[in-house]
């Protein structure tokens, strides 16, 4: 079978809605139903503006750590107090970026993002994304009587590469990667620490047809992947590693 990748565009959205009813809607628009096995790949941003995690920045009051964030690493104050508030890890930086992490998702500035939002506001990660995940699916399972696994995707700069890929952030209904140790390569050598990211393959599928600007298609079903479904609720560590086995943030040095 041929995988196959469906776009779902939308209509701006400039206020909390209903996430589930306006994919229901998106999907009949473009003339599709879901089938059991099929994946559905949502933007972390439409799913946060489906929250109302939107916030007018110059609003913010930064405290003393975030004016010491902000002149170490050379932004608005109102800014560092943002992602000091949406982090739990504060690994280092450089100019204008801070490296964070935040309920084991990894990310410049704790995800925040200017882009596609009104002038002045800043769209936040969503809030608890493998619950809104696991919600969505149990809603498609109502809904349509269909299995479907969910992701929900960031775009993401990758070290050392141009542009960005998709990454998932959380998801529910698919087991997220294959653990390959102990199978062959070509050569007849067992792999030993090799797992393929399922989830964050999918991620940057949907992320090639999603775009970055003003392409309107927060949401993309990706059909006959192979990709593994499951009912049981995936756990939030399960495509995070420890930060001290990770080669690029062992690279970062001390953390704040």
């Amino acid at each position: 079978m041929t995988l196959t990748v469906i776009p779902l565009k939308s209509t701006l959205k400039k206020e909390k809605f209903d996430l589930f009813q306006s994919l229901v809607t998106d999907l009949g628009n473009a003339n599709t139903t879901p089938q059991n096995g099929d994946v559905i790949v949502i933007s972390s941003k439409y799913v946060a503006n489906s929250q109302g995690r939107v916030l007018e920045a110059s609003k913010v009051i930064a405290s003393q750590d975030a004016e010491e964030i902000g002149k170490k690493f050379q932004m608005k104050p109102n800014m560092a107090e943002i992602i000091l508030r949406e982090s739990d890890t504060i690994f280092g930086g450089i100019p204008g970026f801070v490296i964070t992490s935040s309920d084991n998702i990894m990310a410049p500035n704790a995800g925040i993002d200017k882009s596609n939002t009104k002038g002045g506001t800043i769209v936040l990660y969503p809030n608890e994304p493998y619950r809104e995940a696991e919600h969505l699916r149990r809603k498609f399972l109502l809904r349509y009587n269909t299995h479907v696994g969910i992701i929900i995707a960031d775009s993401r700069l990758m070290p050392g590469r141009v542009g960005t890929v998709g990454v998932a952030i959380s998801c529910a209904g698919i087991e997220p990667t294959t653990d390959l140790r102990g199978q062959k390569d070509l050569y007849g050598n067992s792999l030993k620490v090799t797992f393929q990211a399922v989830a964050d393959d999918l991620a940057s599928i949907a992320n090639l047809k999603m775009g970055e600007g003003s392409d309107a298609t927060p949401s993309v079903l990706i059909r006959d992947s192979d990709a593994i479904l499951t009912n049981r609720e995936i756990r939030e560590d399960e495509m995070a590693i420890p930060y001290e086995q990770c080669v690029y943030v062992r690279g970062l040095g001390t953390r704040i």
